[in-house]
């Protein structure tokens, strides 16, 4: 018996490895080790100029899609002609945003640095810590029946800080 089934898991490993059919484009059936699969590996050309390859988005769309009923060539913010003083408008507010952003990330890069005081990270610490003792807290309320204020004086009497005072 232990040698049918060890049999079975050597054919069936033997079997993991063999070459798998795949289907070609043209319905003919292929195995995987085959390497006679057609691929187009040649760069497309530019049309304009041959001897460069073709870049993307250097394409003549009106050319190619203007007898279309839905090909729009009015009012594209790509095709309106933009004159040298709204241009310059145009630069001056992005300079102004690019300062702003500027601005702001060097002050995230300041603050991502500092780890003392009033921090973002400090406060997110600060409050994690706080909700997770206010769940513990009352956790014990609820199992011991001690009150919260009740546990602050239990822990400041064990570790000495109030109690009987012998002077």
């Amino acid at each position: 018996m232990k040698v049918i089934s060890a049999l079975v898991t050597l054919f069936a490993t033997a079997n993991a490895f063999a070459p798998m059919p795949i289907s070609s484009r043209n319905g003919a059936t292929l195995f995987s080790t085959e390497a006679d699969v057609d691929v187009d590996d040649a760069p497309r050309m530019n049309p304009d100029m041959p001897e460069l390859p073709e870049i993307k988005g250097d394409f003549d769309w009106d050319a190619k899609f203007g007898g279309d009923d839905d090909w729009i060539v009015e009012n594209i913010p790509g095709k309106m002609a933009v004159g040298e003083l709204e241009l310059a408008e145009q630069n001056t507010e992005l300079s102004k945003l690019e300062d702003k952003f500027k601005k702001v990330r060097l002050q995230d890069d300041y603050d991502d640095a500092r780890i003392l005081g009033w921090t973002t990270r400090s406060e997110t610490f600060n409050g994690r810590f706080a909700m997770f003792f206010l769940v513990v807290g009352l956790l014990t309320e609820y199992w011991t029946g001690e009150t919260i204020p009740g546990q602050i004086e239990e822990i400041l009497r064990v570790g000495g800080f109030i109690g009987p005072d012998f002077g």
